[in-house]
């Protein structure tokens, strides 16, 4: 089935539908990892988005229950080079079009995704539309400049959790309260999770070490999650603009100084606006496990997973508060900061790894290490 992929700039691109018929109007963007398709298109991050993947042949083993790393397929459409239909993994348990169409998300194959690709590298990341049913290029190019865009939008409030959430044996636990001690019992660490569009990864590794989570909405006030008194609270990754999101930055500030802070992706980005600065937009920001990351406090490099269109601004910051202490090889862009008064951190990538690299899960071991003091 024929499919045109149009964007803002009039830039038109034939593939194939393999998922059958559908539209899709979002922001464009490209992902270079080699694999994790599963796991890239379970993250709430790609809420509003296009997804184009560089790496060539796409579906060969299938996807399976363990890698979602959220309940629900995100992205509005998903662009590759080549599909392949008959996975060969003994985890399989359906096939990529399966997985698609069970979530109503439209694929489409048989183009040129470098040249998509490189297209965007040049030009930036930009609206577009996906159809199998108006194959009007200027039609579909006109919609896409028409389109609303992620700038200024609130894309968290699509993702949040509506009511708070545990997680035990590998799940979420709808209800669970972690504010009564059990006695008799050595209590686990305590940690608040805002879901700004959380994976279901870092809650995997906060609890492999050793802690209870407990995950709230978005706009949680910073009153009710400090009379659960937790040990730390941890900031997750979510999509779209952080300065378009209402309701969160007030109630991040008035938690500084009061418990120990981690924050990742998006939660990197509240805290920066928390911090008082400011954010910008990227050209067409970092999608892919392969993106080398310096800790400027060690020295070391670290190979990282990332997906963010949008960066803090650190001139925006005061210096004598809060210290760079990450950058991204390639751009110099802020990759990660801290508090110098307060026991508040946070990093630009995922460190929760899924699927990879794992150079990075030292952080949550820092964090645990920041709730014990």
């Amino acid at each position: 089935m024929k499919a045109l992929i149009a964007l803002e700039d009039g830039r038109i691109f034939e593939g194939t539908s393999f998922t059958g018929p559908g539209e899709a109007i979002g922001e464009v963007v490209f992902n270079t990892s080699m694999s994790g398709y599963q796991e890239v298109l379970t993250d709430p991050s790609y809420t509003g988005q296009i997804v184009t993947m560089s790496y060539p042949l796409i579906g060969n083993y299938g996807v399976n229950p363990e890698d979602m790393e959220s309940a629900a397929v995100h992205p509005k459409a998903f662009l590759i080079k080549e599909y392949h239909a008959t996975p060969s993994n003994h985890r399989s348990r359906a096939t990529l079009a399966e997985f698609l169409q069970q979530h109503g998300v439209l694929g489409v194959e048989g183009f040129d995704t470098r040249a998509l690709v490189k297209h965007l590298r040049t030009r930036g990341a930009m609206k577009g539309v996906v159809s199998t049913v108006d194959l009007d290029p200027a039609s579909l190019v006109q919609r896409a400049k028409d389109s609303t865009g992620l700038i200024g939008q609130d894309m968290v409030k699509i993702v949040t959790c509506r009511e708070p959430y545990g997680w035990a044996d590998g799940r979420p636990v709808p209800g669970t309260d972690f504010t009564t001690a059990q006695p008799g019992i050595d209590q686990p660490l305590k940690v608040v999770a805002y879901d700004f569009g959380i994976k279901y990864n870092q809650l995997r590794i906060l609890t492999e070490l050793g802690c209870r989570v407990q995950v709230v909405p978005a706009t949680t006030a910073a009153a009710t999650v400090l009379a659960m008194n937790p040990d730390g609270i941890f900031l997750s990754n979510g999509p779209g603009d952080p300065e378009g999101i209402q309701g969160v930055v007030e109630n991040v500030r008035a938690l500084l100084g009061k418990k120990p802070i981690f924050g990742i992706c998006l939660g990197h980005q509240i805290l920066g606006l928390a911090y008082g600065g400011s954010t910008y937009k990227l050209k067409f920001g970092h999608r892919g496990g392969n993106q080398p990351v310096m800790d400027l406090t060690t020295g070391h490099v670290e190979i990282t997973s990332q997906n963010h269109g949008f960066c803090v601004d650190m001139n925006s910051l005061d210096k004598e508060e809060v210290e760079l202490t990450h950058i991204n090889l390639n751009d110099n862009s802020v990759e990660g900061m801290r508090h110098r008064r307060h026991p508040a951190f946070s990093v630009q990538y995922h460190p929760e790894y899924a699927p990879g690299p794992h150079d990075a899960r030292y952080l949550f071991e820092r964090f645990i290490a920041m709730m014990r003091k």
